[in-house]
């Protein structure tokens, strides 16, 4: 018989993925959205129409009841949230109900749906490295003193704790992915790697003249977000929960991100095309952030598998294509 899981945030870029990987290993999947308006139901029903869809709110604990006696998972898998940093101190209290109550909703409905055997349904929660903020350690491991800089990676840290605390006090098998930055041709177009390789694109066109951007020397550990679900789903296939990080072991900058994006489209010097606006620089900066993936590589066996020239490659060539199609279509 299959197994089941059930997916918060599925319409992300993450649960995509993730909900991809689940159904190539035999799954049936179920994934909670918010209310039937969702823009990205289309796409999702497009591209993954196995997925079983569900509605629920993370604020609505009776709602999430619902989904869980609904798909009756084996797994369960939280990466909704409110999830732009930017958005987190213009909506702090939003931001902190979702992303951090929503997490309590989760894991207390999960419990609750459980009962007595509390050990049959495997949870997984998505932390963040924003949760290391500003950083303690470097690179920054799981004993790693969290200090958040944001509304959003406080709201993280509380959700962290939260499973950790089931995890501890229930016997729950809750496990906590810390996942650094990872990036996609799916990722939302308000993250900044994705709006440099969609400018990039039409910048390479001749539809956009120039890019607006913070900070060009914020540093990321930057990954693959195909790699980083398979992380997700070995975590709850082990004996025992634990938290883990998942990073590459490497940092790099945003001008790095750009001269690999720009050189893709045959921009050598993309000076001129580049604005630096203080209105993206984030109140309080998080400068470098680099993950230790030792844990991960030893206990789960966990290794990336693309590269961060290959993940920018990927990333212009898809949204160039795009753009090619979207002016084919309007020629």
């Amino acid at each position: 018989m299959s197994k089941r899981a059930l997916i918060t945030g599925i319409t992300g870029q993450d649960g995509m993925y993730l909900a991809e990987l689940l159904l190539r290993e035999g799954y049936e999947v179920f994934g909670l959205v918010r209310g039937q308006n969702n823009p990205k139901l289309p796409v999702l029903a497009a591209e993954l129409p196995d997925v079983k869809i569900l509605t629920g709110d993370l604020m609505d604990l009776s709602s999430l009841m619902r989904a869980l006696a609904a798909s009756q998972p084996d797994e369960v898998y939280n990466l909704g949230a409110i999830s732009f940093v930017a958005y987190s101190w213009e909506n702090a209290a939003v931001t902190s109900e979702v992303t951090g109550l929503g997490v309590l909703n989760m894991l207390e409905a999960t419990r609750l749906h459980a009962g007595s055997d509390i050990g049959r349904v495997r949870f997984y929660q998505a932390s963040s490295s924003e949760m290391f903020g500003k950083v303690q350690d470097v690179p920054q491991r799981e004993s790693t003193l969290l200090w958040p800089r944001s509304p959003y990676g406080v709201a993280k840290v509380y959700g962290h704790y939260m499973t950790i605390n089931y995890r501890e006090s229930y016997g729950m098998h809750a496990s906590s992915g810390i996942l650094f930055n990872h990036e996609s041709p799916r990722r939302g177009p308000e993250f900044v790697t994705r709006k440099i390789s969609q400018a990039v694109a039409r910048i390479s066109l001749g539809v956009q003249d120039s890019l607006s951007l913070g900070n060009l020397d914020a540093r990321r550990d930057w990954g693959y977000a195909g790699d980083y679900v398979r992380a997700m789903w070995l975590m709850l296939q082990q004996d025992d929960a634990d938290d883990y990080v998942i990073s590459t072991g490497e940092t790099h900058s945003i001008r790095e991100f750009l001269d690999l994006a720009f050189a893709r489209v045959g921009i050598d010097d993309w000076s001129e095309k580049v604005r630096v606006d203080p209105a993206f620089f984030r109140p309080a900066e998080v400068d470098l952030l680099i993950g230790d993936p030792a844990k991960a590589r030893e206990v789960l066996g966990w290794t990336p598998t693309v590269g961060f020239p290959e993940l920018v490659a990927r990333m212009v060539d898809h949204d160039v294509a795009e753009q090619e199609a979207l002016l084919g279509r309007s020629a």
